[in-house]
């Protein structure tokens, strides 16, 4: 859990209640827990939210949300680091 992790990890650091995080972008304390817990997807407009709340950089916290859900879609299968790499030596 990559984004799950960083955001969770930084909150704790910076001794922010999750509420004050959940009422700046809009949602109830219940599913940012389930946010920072990874059990629910955030969406791109809540993610940048959070970095402006946390102070972390805007682009670092998506490419970590990005690769989280990445992750989360291939993670299972046989092959993943393939794939994985496939895509790497195609982005351009």
């Amino acid at each position: 859990m990559l984004f799950a992790e960083r955001i969770k990890t930084t909150r704790e650091d910076l001794n922010i209640p999750q509420k004050v995080i959940a009422e700046a972008i809009g949602i109830d304390v219940p599913m940012y827990s389930r946010i920072e817990r990874g059990e629910r997807p955030a969406k791109r407009e809540q993610v940048i939210g959070i970095a402006k709340q946390l102070g972390i950089d805007e682009k670092e916290l998506i490419n970590l949300w990005l690769a989280e859900k990445v992750l989360n879609i291939v993670s299972e299968e046989e092959d993943a680091n393939i794939v994985l790499n496939i895509v790497s030596n195609n982005i351009e």
